[in-house]
Parts: C-alpha cells; sequence; structure tokens
C-alpha cells in the first residue's frame, strides 16, 4: 500500500522544486542585502538583473564575483544589477565572505535554508540567471569556466541592448 502511495503521490512531489526557465517570470525575493533591507527582483524593473547563486566552498563562484562585479561596473549600476545570492552558507561563514568582499560592488544577500535557490530550482553552483528589463528570465547557466565569461556577457549585452517597454 505505501509503494502505491508513493508512485501515486510522486509525481506531486516533483512539482514542488519548480525550475525557473527562460521567459519565466522568476520569484521576486532575493534575501536581505548588507544592510538589512529586502532585496526584490521587481525594484530593478527596467533594469538588467544578473542573479547568481554562490558559495563560501566554491571556486569557480569565488572566480565569478569579480568578473560580475567588472561587468557591473562597466555597465553602469543604472543599467545593470547584480545580486549575489549565498547559498546555505552558515551565518559567520558569510559575514566572513562579507567582509572580505567589502570592496567587491555587488549587491550580497543570503539564502541559509536554501529556499530562495529551491524556487529558483538552483541545483548546481555557480547558478545564474539573466533577468532583462521586462523581468523575465532572459538566460540562465550553471557552471563556470572561462568560456564562461563570453556567454555571460553575450547574454547581458543582449539584455542591454533591448529598448525598455513603456
Amino acid at each position: 500500500m505505501l509503494a502505491l502511495l508513493i508512485a501515486v503521490a510522486g509525481p506531486s512531489f516533483a512539482g514542488t522544486n519548480p525550475k525557473v526557465a527562460v521567459g519565466d517570470t522568476p520569484p521576486d525575493a532575493l534575501g536581505r542585502g548588507r544592510d538589512g533591507r529586502e532585496v526584490l527582483i521587481s525594484a530593478q524593473h527596467g533594469k538588467v538583473v544578473v542573479v547568481t547563486f554562490w558559495a563560501s566552498w566554491c571556486g569557480y563562484c569565488r572566480q565569478e564575483l569579480p568578473v560580475l562585479a567588472g561587468l557591473q561596473q562597466a555597465a553602469g549600476k543604472g543599467r545593470l544589477e547584480v545580486i549575489a545570492v549565498n547559498y546555505e552558507d552558515e551565518l559567520d561563514v558569510y559575514r566572513v565572505l562579507s567582509r572580505k568582499l567589502k570592496d567587491v560592488q555587488l549587491t550580497l544577500t543570503r539564502d541559509p535554508s536554501g529556499h530562495i535557490g529551491e524556487a529558483f530550482g538552483v541545483q548546481g553552483i555557480p547558478h545564474l540567471f539573466v533577468i532583462g528589463k521586462d523581468g523575465k528570465v532572459a538566460f540562465q547557466k550553471t557552471g563556470y569556466g572561462e568560456e564562461s565569461i563570453q556567454v555571460i556577457l553575450d547574454a547581458v549585452n543582449a539584455e542591454l541592448a533591448r529598448p525598455t517597454e513603456t
């Protein structure tokens, strides 16, 4: 009987970890910034937003963050906002990293329970989303390497070039 219940209920459990796809409107809340204020994608309407999920133990994540900060600086914060969501690190670890990253001009938030990442369908990190000026996901990528830089740059530039909807 238990096996039958699991077999019948199984497909509904698969829906508890939705995956945000290109064209979707992503979840709005991205945690709290260093200043304690809630960070919302909707507050960035009209800008291109890059959301990346990262963790302290992820070397690729630590390589990606300065590149994204440089991208934001080159495009201008009025056009591009990079939000780096720390994924499931302990508070003490996050605080140390936040201090180390104090000169990196990114919006840092924290997802200690993994609920934000789960809502996005994050299963590996770094996991990056480019959200267009219209608030919809335009691009996503899991992982990072030298070849990623051009791919991310192309996706961001394509969104920056799109006209803003009125």
